[in-house]
């Protein structure tokens, strides 16, 4: 039966292998001190947190997120360990950190490995303190117990550190805080929430190789909180404006909380919505179905899906490494035991230990590996299924669903940036999948990296680059109703003709490519007073005072070359529209190698750090928050000689004209 600790109070621990489950309701950091007899912290090494997630018999995660699950074995610590501190901290924002008595209490729960609750904590009556001591696990008498600490620092991590007699306590928490930091600038955006239903059905179609392989378990991805699918903000960035009608002549008036409505002017109000559509189900339960997931409309059960697919991936994923990082620490163990001895390391006693030990990590390794490779054949089959039902936004450029593409009269929630997939099982692609509008522009990365292949050279990783650009451009007018969404091209020597000739040649610029450096500086000039004009109209509640010629359809801006044409007053407005222009529906796509920029030094950090980095070419660069995983992206580009892009520009351009001659 769990025990309800208070602060002080401690409980025995009845086995030694145990996770620490902590949920806060936003993310905090989560990191693990060891202590000696005295309790005192002997040096870095000591420390599990963010930047070095695994010690011996323990691992954290690698993020900061609501909810973690550390994993400890307290049987594999260091003979001179004598204590276990599990710390939380709230992320450093703009230089400073948020204190915990403005979140809601965080929640510690220890378990054994099938789940059930050893002790529980709430960790209440936390002020100005930004740091936290949540439990602790000390040995007395040969047993290890765990106490109920909260003993919050307003110092932060730095005081918290320093407290258990860490040298170099400040240096060691601005490490934790910057990779904090660098892991969410690269983060891929975390799913939806997900309803119990929706957990149920998938861990029943997905067997969890943690109690399968006897390991301790991975930190497994965790559900952020948030509203109900549909109901407000996604997952990327700001909700879809609400529908209403609109006359042509009219400016679009001010939604809620500030926002500027975008919708169609010549769409009819939307009816309430009906209750959702019950989500299809199968004969056979073990068979893949798409969109057997919750959401009010298939779209949005197609979009839970992929999330629900990315997120079992990177569960089964994280329980495999878990499996064989535990087999090859019992081995290392078990041969260090066997072999203490120097007298009995040669002989058939030692031959018979090693063979013994080796044959334990095998099938540990192979029971585990049996799990994984039959949560990989059930992920693959509902991929199969899965992909062709998807609808235009979210499907592959080789679909089908582009032959009868038409030009929607809806934004969808969401469109595809390219694929993801993990070392372990290539074959196995999850559609990247971000939620519109966007809240982050996107940089597609034109310079060569480690993982770009010898046969790509520089100039071939430009062209490259920029026809992934225009993909995604083209798939973000397709994902809008006409004159919902304007695409502007800045391209200032003109590289980059061939790769938007699709554009160009369809129609589906309203402006012409602005080059040299007096397009340049016209085009950023157009959209910055487009950026101003709308804050001011949000701010002031005066839409209706906007400009009957100003285009208020989402932009999103090209830039290619950078920073080619650019002098630095452009660059400065640039920055300015990187950061101002995603809340008024103003988006940017940087196609640039960052070295051809290091003139700047340090001024444009902020610039790329601001973007969502995408390659090329298959790079393993992106980072989920929840386990750490290195997901390998690839782009999504048409197959060769198709004219998908080019017949979609023409689709949209013939849409965008009917739409302004009235018909």
């Amino acid at each position: 039966m769990s025990a309800e600790l208070v602060r002080g109070q401690n409980h025995p621990l009845p086995d030694n292998r145990l996770e620490v489950r902590v949920s806060a309701g936003r993310p905090v950091i989560a990191g693990v001190t060891l202590g000696d007899a005295q309790g005192k912290v002997r040096d870095s090494a000591w420390v599990a947190h963010p930047a070095s997630p695994k010690l011996p018999g323990l691992e954290v995660s690698r993020q900061a997120a609501a909810d973690h699950r550390l994993a400890v074995d307290l049987g594999a610590l260091p003979g001179d360990v004598h204590w276990v501190n599990v710390l939380l901290a709230l992320p450093v924002v703009d230089g400073a950190p948020r204190t915990f008595g403005a979140v809601a209490a965080p929640f510690v729960a220890i378990t054994g490995l099938d789940g059930t609750e050893i002790a529980t904590y709430t960790i209440t009556d936390l002020d100005a303190e930004s740091a936290v001591v949540a439990v602790e696990l000390y040995l007395r008498k040969g047993s290890w117990k765990v106490r109920a600490v909260g003993q919050g620092y307003a110092g932060g991590l730095a005081a918290m550190l320093q407290d258990q007699g860490l040298p170099g306590a400040a240096e060691m928490a601005a490490a934790i805080n910057e990779a904090v930091a660098s892991g969410l600038a690269r983060s891929v955006a975390p799913p939806p929430p997900r309803a119990e239903g929706d957990r149920t059905r998938r861990a029943a179609t997905v067997g969890g190789n943690t109690a399968a392989a006897g390991q301790p378990p991975h930190p497994a991805p965790a559900t952020p909180p948030g509203p109900p699918p549909g109901s407000g903000p996604g997952t990327q960035g700001p909700g879809t404006p609400g529908p209403g009608a609109q006359n042509r002549t009219q400016p679009p008036a001010q939604g809620a909380g500030g926002r500027l409505n975008y919708q169609h002017p010549n769409r009819r109000s939307a009816a309430p919505p009906a209750p959702p559509e019950p989500a299809p189900t199968a004969a056979d339960p073990s068979r893949p179905v798409a969109g057997n997931a919750s959401g009010w409309t298939m779209e949005e059960r197609l979009y839970n899906q992929v999330w629900g697919m990315f997120e079992d991936l990177a569960r089964t994923t994280a329980a495999y490494r878990s499996a064989v990082d535990f087999a090859d620490s019992r081995m290392d163990q078990e041969l260090d035991r066997a072999l203490s001895d120097p007298a009995a390391r040669v002989g058939a006693a030692a031959d018979a230990a090693r063979s013994s030990a080796r044959a334990r990590h095998s099938a540990l390794v192979d029971q585990a590996k049996a799990s994984l490779d039959r949560d990989i054949a059930q992920l693959a089959a509902e991929a199969a299924v899965v992909e062709p039902a998807l609808p235009p936004a979210f499907a592959a450029w080789d679909s089908a669903v582009w032959h009868g593409y038409q030009v929607p009269m809806e934004t969808p929630m969401a469109v595809r940036l390219g694929d993801l997939h993990l070392p372990e099982h290539p074959e196995l692609r999850i559609p990247m999948l971000v939620r519109l509008p966007l809240e982050r522009g996107l940089w597609i990365d034109s310079g060569r990296s480690p993982n770009t292949p010898m046969t790509v050279d520089s100039d071939q990783a430009r062209k490259l680059a920029m026809e992934v650009g225009v993909a995604l451009a083209t798939r973000m007018l397709a994902a809008y109703p006409a004159s919902d969404f304007t695409v502007n091209v800045i391209d200032p020597a003109g590289s980059g003709a061939a790769a938007l000739a699709p554009l160009v040649h369809s129609g589906a610029l309203k402006d012409p490519v602005a080059t040299g450096a007096g397009g340049v500086s016209s085009m950023i000039a157009k959209l910055i007073q487009r950026v101003d004009l709308v804050q001011m109209a949000v701010r002031g509640g005066a839409s209706d005072a906007l400009p009957q010629h100003l285009d208020l359809s989402e932009q999103l801006l090209i830039v290619n070359d950078f920073p080619y044409g650019f002098d630095d007053r452009s660059v400065t407005q640039l920055r300015y529209l990187a950061d101002e222009g995603p809340s008024v529906g103003v988006h940017l796509m940087m196609v640039a190698d960052r070295e051809d920029a290091r003139a700047y030094g340090p001024v444009l950090d902020p610039l790329w750090r601001s973007l969502l980095r995408l390659t090329p070419t298959p790079d393993d660069h992106l980072a989920d928050p929840w386990v750490g995983h290195a997901w390998t992206f690839s782009p999504q580009l048409p197959p060769p000689d198709s004219l998908v892009l080019h017949q979609v520009g023409e689709r949209v351009s013939a849409a965008r004209r009917a739409w302004g001659s009235g018909g």
